[in-house]
């Protein structure tokens, strides 16, 4: 009653490794691309999706610069208002630059109602 097994049946290996193939290949399509490829529509008057943070920059002897341009902390307000409240407020301050200074910029900003302010500085 007993049989030697003299061969071995590979057909359901050979299936199941169809079907993970198949798993592996599709979901490696989807991860190379990393999303759903679509063709998104054209429009004349679309914005772009990330926006660049406000940039004020404050120098040791006061002078103050909304994106390169020079300002005056009175009309700080009125620069600040043409950008939506959710923008991201980079502050650049000179290392010399008093304490009272940057801590009233500062403050002006986050009184605008700019709640991302953030600083910035070099990794020594």
């Amino acid at each position: 009653m007993e049989r030697d097994l003299d061969q071995i049946n590979v057909i359901p290996l050979v299936d199941v490794m169809l079907v993970l193939l198949v798993i592996v290949l599709t979901t490696a399509t989807f991860i190379s691309t990393g999303q759903i490829p679509i063709d998104l529509a054209k429009a004349k008057h679309a914005t772009a999706a990330i926006e660049q943070p406000v940039v004020l920059t404050l120098k040791n002897d006061g002078a103050l610069f909304l994106n390169q341009q020079a300002i005056s902390m009175d009309g700080l307000g009125a620069a600040l208002g043409a950008y939506a409240k959710e923008t991201a407020v980079v502050v650049r301050a000179d290392r010399a630059t008093p304490l009272e200074r940057f801590v009233t910029l500062v403050d002006t900003v986050k009184g605008l109602g700019y709640s991302k302010v953030s600083l910035q500085v070099e990794r020594s």
